[in-house]
């Protein structure tokens, strides 16, 4: 198995990245390359992992899904209570990861993270099919759970106690918008030289962009 790992590996053959072929805001870049990835990836552009990190320094990653982009940053949902919201709560810096197999591209983006209000974590919610709904009742997210029928049961006393009426949103169920500070356009290419242009935020605003050794 060890020599296997070892022989796993890809050539890369994409057109170089240059900075003349992207925006000076990388927010509008990602919107191009997101676009691209909609079209070209052959499951859930949107998914992207999320790194958090506890108090004590230790990181942990989970894959979620991006279901709001504006001008503003990238949006999520969760459950508050979750280890991830937990280390949120604790420390509101995170991650992002996108990883884009058929195009050889990924973006990495860092910021700082806050909480949707309430309005519009209720509007996510009301558009959500009604299982996912009820899914977020059933699941007390990162508890411990005996077996899989016990999640099946709660799921049937909830659909049973909601019937056919509308379902609120749980209040320890929401949304967060990470708001990038660095984001990073990363493009494969031969013999490992890889393309990576970097952007910071700068404090009076604006975006500092500079190429990255492979």
């Amino acid at each position: 198995m060890k020599d296997e790992i070892a022989q796993l590996r890809a050539e890369y053959q994409a057109p170089p990245l240059l900075e003349s072929d992207l925006d000076e805001n990388p927010l509008v870049e990602f919107q191009r390359w997101f676009a691209l990835a909609i079209e070209k990836e052959p499951f859930e552009a949107n998914a992207m992992t999320l790194a958090t990190c506890d108090l004590q320094g230790r990181p942990s990653a989970r894959v979620v899904l991006l279901k709001e982009l504006d001008e503003a940053g990238f949006v999520f949902f969760s459950n508050y209570e979750s280890h991830k919201g937990k280390e949120l709560s604790d420390n509101p810096q995170a991650s992002l990861l996108f990883h884009w197999p058929s195009q050889h591209r990924q973006v990495r983006i860092e910021g700082r993270v806050e909480r949707l209000s309430a309005e519009a974590s209720d509007a996510y919610f009301a558009s959500r099919p009604r299982g996912a709904q009820i899914g977020a009742w059933v699941s007390l997210q990162s508890q411990p759970v005996e077996s899989r029928d016990l999640l099946q049961q709660r799921r049937a006393q909830l659909e049973e106690k909601f019937g056919q009426q509308p379902i609120e949103r749980p209040r320890n169920w929401g949304g967060y918008r990470l708001l990038p500070e660095q984001m990073e356009f990363w493009q494969g290419q031969p013999d490992r030289l890889h393309d990576r242009l970097h952007y910071v935020r700068q404090p009076t605003g604006g975006w500092k962009r500079q190429r990255l050794m492979p």
